[in-house]
């Protein structure tokens, strides 16, 4: 019996050490990588940078800091402009960008953003990861040596500042907007003048006159960069972007050197972030839009004349870029028919429902 129990003692004693032994060894076979991420977002914007600080520490905390990703400011390391260029030719390892402000390199990258009148979030999602849209991203950005990841959301915006009243569709006749990516394209059909102007200098352009609107994103950010002093009226929906779909490039070398266990890492952070990014959103827009109004924020929906007349151009600038660039054209059919099918079911149940329900919440005694 003491023979035994000795025995087992010493076993028992054995398993500790190799434990004691083993975990250093696990987290020796793990290597220290750095990272480095630039973005387009100025940190004062503590709702979509604030995420990319989030999902740089949730990596950091999987991989127990062997795996560290340090986010830049925009400008800081490349201008906004150049984020894309900078993960393709390994610059940095990764961005935090909304892929609509590289169009420019090729119309289809809209698809990974969002279309005029396209998928909500919830659906622009549900496309990504159920409906066939990863596989068609993935083959896209394979082009530029990129990986790219949804990282955030920020849902339906608004539709913007504007420093006169839009009465009809007749007042976006040489108008300056700062608008980018698709929704300045189907502006510019309507006879606007879409400009292209960072965040940070959104504000004094408006204040001076050199534009005469501008959208950002929503009541939120829009209260922080103060735009409701020097443009007051404020119009709804943001239409050119049903879904603004978040992305982080990686470079695809850089991914592909990383162990199984650090990619997975990175694809949970960037997954957590893309629900808490909305679900922030949503958090904090309802008081910033009461903020707003406070103010003196005039908001206003967009004329239907407005509304059908950006709906029809969107329509034919579909047509138009398929017949440019076959990458547009090998994914919008496909889009094009997911989209329809999401729209028949959400106007049965979601739609229904939050009609019903929106409206009786606005007639109840407060």
């Amino acid at each position: 019996m003491q023979r035994r129990r000795f025995l087992n003692h010493v076993a028992g004693a054995g398993g500790v050490g190799a434990a004691v032994i083993a975990a250093p060894a696990i987290a020796q076979s793990n290597p220290t990588v750095r990272w480095r991420m630039s973005t387009s977002w100025p940190k004062s914007l503590d709702s979509i940078y604030g995420s990319v600080e989030e999902l740089c520490k949730r990596v950091a905390d999987l991989t127990e800091n062997k795996f560290e990703i340090r986010p830049f400011p925009g400008g800081e390391i490349v201008p906004p402009a150049q984020n894309m260029d900078a993960v393709s030719n390994g610059t940095v390892e990764c961005n935090h960008v909304l892929s609509t402000f590289h169009i420019g390199k090729n119309t289809a990258l809209a698809f990974d953003t969002g279309l005029s009148f396209g998928l909500n979030a919830r659906q622009h999602n549900a496309w990504v990861n159920y409906g066939g849209g990863l596989p068609m991203l993935r083959a896209l950005y394979k082009k530029y040596g990129i990986v790219n990841h949804i990282c955030g959301n920020v849902g339906v915006q608004m539709g913007g500042w504007f420093r006169s009243p839009i009465k009809s569709v007749k007042d976006l006749q040489g108008l300056k907007m700062r608008i980018g990516g698709i929704g300045g394209m189907v502006l510019s059909k309507l006879g606007a003048i879409p400009q292209q102007i960072a965040p940070s200098d959104i504000y004094p352009s408006l204040e001076k006159g050199a534009i005469d609107a501008a959208e950002w994103i929503g009541p939120y950010d829009d209260l922080k960069l103060g735009l409701n002093k020097v443009a007051p009226y404020y119009y709804a929906p943001g239409w050119f972007e049903g879904s603004a779909s978040i992305t982080t490039m990686v470079n695809e070398k850089a991914w592909e050197a990383l162990p199984p266990a650090y990619k997975a890492a990175f694809e949970a952070a960037c997954g957590e972030q893309t629900m808490r990014m909305l679900a922030r959103y949503d958090a904090a827009n309802p008081d910033a839009l009461k903020r707003l109004v406070a103010g003196g924020a005039k908001v206003s929906l967009f004329p239907r004349d407005v509304m059908d007349a950006a709906y029809k151009a969107s329509q034919e600038l579909w047509t138009e870029l398929s017949a440019k660039n076959p990458d547009f054209a090998a994914i919008y059919p496909k889009w094009k028919q997911y989209q329809q099918d999401q729209a028949d079911w959400f106007r049965v149940a979601e739609a229904t429902l939050d009609g019903y329900t929106f409206n009786a919440v606005a007639r109840r005694p407060r």
